[in-house]
């Protein structure tokens, strides 16, 4: 059954006192992301980029050198701040230590917008653009849970997370999760204290390939008998994948996770990953864009989508073994949305 999960209208609203930056010059506006070789992230620079220049706005883009390289998205700020640019899209490596930061540019008259990962709290920024990363999370657990059926009482649970910090995105897609295959996750602020015992642990992985096998591996030697992964995201499920392949573990093991690249739906293409949650980077930064804009013109700033604290920039499951009561789209159709 197709269904992709998605806000249907860009709203915005007044605010006073706004620095109308279209009165002092040209429009600019900055793209930070948490590095610049993660397809999603090549992904929203492209989108970014396509929409400044059909705009005729200048644009600048930073990123870390690593996933949780905090200091040099502050220096990006600073640097934002002192050129006068209009706004900011940020996609933050540590959602509580960047706030200070985003204060001063606000305080500068940018706006700054949050793109995929909210920060902490949420309204530190003027606004976000991201996927339901809780939803996201759901989709894969509520997916998982059915394909299992009544073994899911059973099940041994890997979950690869992705950084010692606990940034949101990544607490929100595990705490999706775990809703989904219905498990209590008591406090939805934080991963790591629930206390149901079909979850084996938790690992980091950065966020990427390597980082995924090292937290599969290290799993596996808590339990060998692992039978359900939940990964941050592709490049970490690829890792995870290649872990159990050098233990002979794959057969019978579900792997589950987050992003919709091309190399990742691919990955559920050739049964790697059974189910992922698709996302939408492009969509995102150049809506982010749009807004940076509308502010520079006349002050306003977007409203989140009707029920939410932010704007839904849409999700979609993706899988060729869909289940009763999980709404997913098709590996050939994830593979005509899909990034990277």
């Amino acid at each position: 059954m197709k269904k992709i999960l998605t806000a249907t209208a860009f709203m915005t609203v007044a605010v006073s006192g706004a620095a109308h930056a279209a009165e002092h010059g040209d429009v600019s506006a900055c793209l930070i992301t948490k590095t610049d070789t993660n397809p999603f992230f090549v992904k929203m620079r492209e989108g970014a980029q396509a929409k400044a220049e059909e705009l005729g706005i200048e644009l600048k883009t930073f990123a870390g050198r690593i996933d949780g390289d905090t200091e040099t998205q502050i220096a990006a700020i600073e640097t934002c701040i002192a050129d006068g640019a209009s706004g900011i899209l940020i996609t933050a490596s540590d959602t509580a230590a960047i706030v200070p930061s985003v204060e001063q540019a606000k305080e500068a008259g940018l706006l700054v917008i949050a793109l995929d990962t909210p920060l902490n709290p949420i309204d530190a920024a003027h606004a976000t653009f991201a996927t339901d990363n809780f939803l996201a999370g759901e989709l894969i657990g509520r997916w998982a849970a059915a394909t299992m059926g009544d073994e899911a009482e059973n099940a041994k649970i890997a979950m690869l997370d992705l950084a010692i910090s606990q940034p949101t995105v990544g607490v929100l897609r595990d705490q999706g999760f775990l809703t989904g295959f219905g498990i209590d996750i008591g406090n939805p602020d934080e991963w790591g204290d629930e206390d149901d015992p079909r979850i084996v642990g938790h690992d980091v992985t950065a966020g990427n390939e390597e980082g995924g096998r090292t937290a599969m591996e290290n799993l596996l030697v808590q339990d060998p008998d692992i039978n359900v992964v939940y990964t941050i995201n592709e490049p970490a499920a690829a890792g995870a994948y290649q872990a159990l392949q050098q233990m002979g573990s794959t057969e019978g093991v579900i792997i589950t996770s987050v992003d919709g690249g091309c190399p990742g739906v691919q990955n559920v293409a050739d049964g790697v990953i059974g189910a992922t949650s698709q996302q939408y980077p492009l969509r995102m930064a150049s809506l982010g864009i749009e807004a940076i804009a509308q502010y520079a013109e006349d002050g306003t700033v977007p409203e989140p989508t009707e029920g939410k604290d932010f704007y839904d920039t849409g999700v979609a499951l993706v899988t060729d073994a869909p289940v009763e009561g999980v709404d997913s789209i098709s590996v050939e159709e994830g593979l005509e949305l899909c990034w990277g």
